[in-house]
């Protein structure tokens, strides 16, 4: 059943945060010389001291009430003004429970609130005392139980750990947690993206759990040396630091020898898998200039990683110790959008945690169930909710494309020219639009009066407008940026005047972070401003702004760990924990859900189709992955006339509406359908049964067997050479390493040529099969033999050899194999044509095989 309006529009709170600071006029001896110091959300922090005082009302005097706002726009607690002025040595006496008392001046408490938002941290002072969330204890637990059960078969071998967890895991203090378990003395810490290492020292310092525990880096080592060897060590260096050679000699850099000398207890990962990483954010910084684009990733990741590492990270095959030449008892790694990794079984599942989206959203609902009396940890994180909509067809012409004339974003929000000279091609339709979004396009506003009722559009709706005051639109070009820019700020757009609008794009923004303060200052601390960020790739990854509670999609994009990637940088919680002072458990939630906005429904909701199966692998079928994630992502549908929530099967009904036999013909045409990686190649090699098998595929007999060692080896040479040599490489040898990695390259693409060919012929295959209630296994396996072998060319043995080995990804066969029985299904229905198997089927609930998996379908 659908839910209440309320409950998916809910209010917003308003609520701002104060600390004060008063001492009493005439104190009693023990309280002389003593300032209070707390916080409330009331507008008046007079009353919130009298109402503390209780009873016993006296004179005060109030030293502080300031707003408790850090530069960045963040808020800090009135425990983090007491626990500075600690660290500086001022007394905190205890009053039975009473512990807010601080002997110290009122200048102290002042400067202490200036410190604080000024941003610095505390270094080396451990003062949280929090414990592990419950999904951070089965993760430290889950990893332990498996990394024992492999020393316990062999003590030598070197086992690795795989953690999906989305933002806001908490994956620093988790893996910390799980070094302390393990009783690990020398940890490291590797990554493309050094920015992350405050995060990394940060809950080392902090946290009374490591206390005595040792943090170093590349500027820590010089200055400090390696410590003290008796304490825990964590070094945290980035690859291309690691890895990196003295260009004068070829040798490791001499100040990173050691690091290849220790024998580490636990070698950790950060962002893995980096390969399918970088090509996600390559298409988030498609829409800037290429020099741009070109830096924003090196600033997201170590100088240099980018080509040093290219090759190396591109074969899912390479092991560990290929690239990174040092010893570990094991090795864990940490990512949020590892779908490559979990598609292709880099990882079984054992081997796996994971924490997603949906696991966040089910332990928030069952919180407070379960501990009415505490508070909910999972309480700020914002439940997602994706608004799609149908254009009108005035707007939706000029922008139709391909052969279901879907709704184009790049062609629709196409500009030109630069800075203030900048306009939109179709700059009539897209006012429009803007039109529209406020729910003044009068074509609209005509089919709402004879509908009866009024859509919820952004900028219209009285529930929405409250999530709109700091939102994020995501545009195809630096140019439609400014373009929009312009058009927001013309004379005759008076509504779009209060807001501040930022232009996040093109070389002058900054690179990476750098531009996030024009961002901070136009949105303060979000209370009293209204502001549009413009971006077309900057600020959606790193970055954290919590007073952005709505992303409007207006570009397209091609992957859905992409897409949501962008979607949940609108997903940082933003609440007040505590916010009178007298009730810990106590917070308030300033952003209870937040939005995403999509103009191209299709293309939207194929998106959260494939995301909600790549994030899901394992579920019984894409329908029960796509139900299981619009529990908590619910979606809301505009089809021109009226918008409602819509369920799993009419997501993929619409996802679908826009295939063709052309399209489905290119589901089996993708390369993600095999494994070509190194690894894959070696089963194959070791394997004479899987080497007959592959030879009997169509055209494998011309390239003959030599050429998977040709590959295998030639990559691995090419991958050995660059780290050894690095950037000492002679002109010739770059000649003859470029010859090399196009010899193989070329090589590997025609085995996975050969392969997507066989591949193609399963459609044909499933085609002539009537059995439609059977797993496509089956029918292979135990049904329809012979056919199977006339049209593939393959036997059933071969090819049952060949899934076993990995050549065949049978996750995205079942994916494919369900898009191409739904659009079967829907064609078979148009033309009245049934076959006596189908027939049957009809009479009871719809079954449907996929390739190993059978599932269910709702009575018609």
């Amino acid at each position: 059943m659908g839910r209440s309006a309320e409950d998916l529009l809910p209010p917003r709170s308003s609520a701002r945060l104060r600390i004060y600071a008063w001492s009493p006029k005439s104190p009693s001896p023990e309280y002389q010389g003593l300032i209070k110091v707390g916080q409330t959300t009331r507008e008046d922090v007079r009353e919130r001291i009298r109402e503390s005082q209780g009873q016993v009302q006296q004179e005060f005097t109030l030293h502080a009430d300031v707003v408790a706002k850090r530069e960045d726009g963040s808020i800090f607690r009135d425990k983090d003004v007491i626990e500075r002025l600690k660290a500086k040595g001022f007394e905190n006496p205890h009053f039975g429970s009473a512990s807010e008392w601080v002997r110290c001046k009122p200048i102290d408490v002042l400067t202490a609130i200036t410190e604080l938002r000024k941003g610095e941290i505390f270094s080396g002072h451990h003062y949280q005392t929090f414990p592990m969330r419950p999904e951070q204890a089965r993760a430290v637990d889950r990893t332990i139980g498996y990394l024992e059960s492999i020393w316990e078969e062999d003590p030598n071998t070197v086992p690795r750990f795989l953690w999906n967890a989305k933002m806001r895991f908490g994956k620093t203090f988790t893996s910390y947690q799980l070094a302390k378990r393990m009783g690990a003395r020398r940890v490291l810490v590797v990554t493309f993206k050094p920015a992350v290492q405050d995060a990394w020292h940060e809950d080392l310092a902090s946290h009374v759990d490591f206390d005595g525990w040792q943090y170093r880096n590349t500027a820590l080592m010089a200055e400090q040396g390696p410590g003290d060897p008796d304490k825990p060590l964590v070094y945290f260096g980035s690859f291309q630091d690691l890895l990196g050679r003295d260009k004068k000699t070829g040798l490791i850099k001499s100040k990173n020898e050691w690091v290849h000398t220790i024998n580490w207890d636990l070698v950790i990962f950060d962002e893995y898998h980096f390969g399918a990483w970088r090509e996600s954010a390559k298409a988030l910084f498609e829409g800037e200039e290429q020099k741009v684009a070109d830096k924003e990733l090196a600033a997201e990741f170590a100088d240099g990683a980018l080509d040093t590492f290219d090759t190396e990270l591109d074969e899912l095959g390479n092991d560990e110790s290929e690239f990174l030449p040092i010893t570990t008892r094991s090795y864990l790694y940490l990512s949020g959008t590892p779908f490559k990794a979990l598609a292709t079984g880099e990882f079984i599942e054992e081997q796996i945690f994971n924490w997603t989206y949906t696991d966040e959203q089910e332990a928030k609902a069952r919180w407070e169930p379960e501990h009415p009396e505490e508070r909910n940890p999972y309480g700020a994180l914002p439940e997602m909710r994706l608004l799609t909509y149908q254009m009108p067809d005035d707007i939706l012409s000029v922008a139709a494309q391909g052969e279901f004339d879907e709704f184009d974003l790049n062609t629709f929000f196409e500009a030109t020219g630069e800075g203030d000279a900048a306009r939109f091609v179709h700059e009539s339709d897209v006012q429009k639009w803007l039109d529209l979004i406020r729910g003044e396009h009068a074509p609209t506003q005509l089919d709402s009066l004879k509908a009866g009722s009024r859509p919820p559009f952004p900028y219209a709706d009285a529930r929405l407008l409250p999530y709109m005051q700091h939102s994020f639109w995501f545009l195809p070009s630096v140019a439609s940026c400014f373009a929009m820019a312009n058009m927001l700020c013309a004379r005759h757009n008076t509504y779009w005047h209060s807001y501040d609008v930022v232009v996040a794009a093109g070389a002058k923004a900054g690179i990476g972070v750098a531009a996030l303060p024009p961002v901070r200052e136009a949105i303060d601390d979000g209370y009293d401003t209204k502001t549009i960020t413009l971006s077309c790739g900057k600020l959606t990854t790193g970055v954290t702004v919590k007073q952005w509670s709505a992303i409007l999609m207006l570009r397209n994009l091609t992957s859905p760990e992409t897409y949501f990637q962008a979607a949940f940088r609108v997903q940082s919680p933003w609440a007040i924990t505590n916010p009178n002072g007298d009730n810990p458990h106590e917070e308030e939630v300033l952003k209870p859900v937040a939005f995403v906005f999509d103009f191209a429904p299709t293309r939207a909701l194929r998106q959260m189709a494939d995301y909600a199966s790549g994030l899901n692998p394992t579920a019984d079928s894409p329908e029960q992955a796509v139900a299981d994630l619009v529990k908590f992502l619910p979606v809301l549908a505009y089809d021109g006339a009226n918008m409602k929530e819509i369920n799993a099967g009419e997501i993929l009904d619409i996802a679908m509406s826009g295939t063709s036999a052309t399209l489905l013909a290119k589901k089996w045409e993708s390369a993600i359908l095999v494994n070509v990686d190194n690894m894959t190649l070696r089963k194959i090699m070791d394997n004479p049964d899987a080497m007959n098998a592959i030879m009997n595929i169509e055209g494998f007999r011309a390239l003959g067997t030599d050429i998977f060692e040709t590959v295998v080896n030639k990559s691995e040479k090419v991958s050995a050479t660059k780290k050894e040599k690095g950037g000492d490489l002679t002109k010739k040898e770059k000649k003859e390493l470029t010859e090399e990695e196009k010899e193989y390259k070329s090589k590997r693409k025609q085995i996975q040529e050969k392969l997507i060919k066989f591949a193609t012929r399963i459609p044909a295959f499933m085609y002539l099969t009537d059995f439609r209630e059977n797993t496509l296994h089956d029918v292979i396996t135990k049904i329809e033999t012979d056919l199977f072998k006339k049209v593939t060319g393959l036997s059933v043995a071969d090819f049952n050899l060949l899934v076993n080995l990995g050549v065949f990804n049978s996750i995205h066969m079942n994916q494919a194999v369900f898009a191409f029985r739904r659009y079967e299904d829907a064609s078979l229905s148009y033309v009245g044509y049934a076959s006596q198997a189908e027939s049957e089927r009809r009479k009871d609930l719809r079954r449907v095989g996929l390739y190993d998996t059978v599932i269910t379908l709702e009575p018609e």
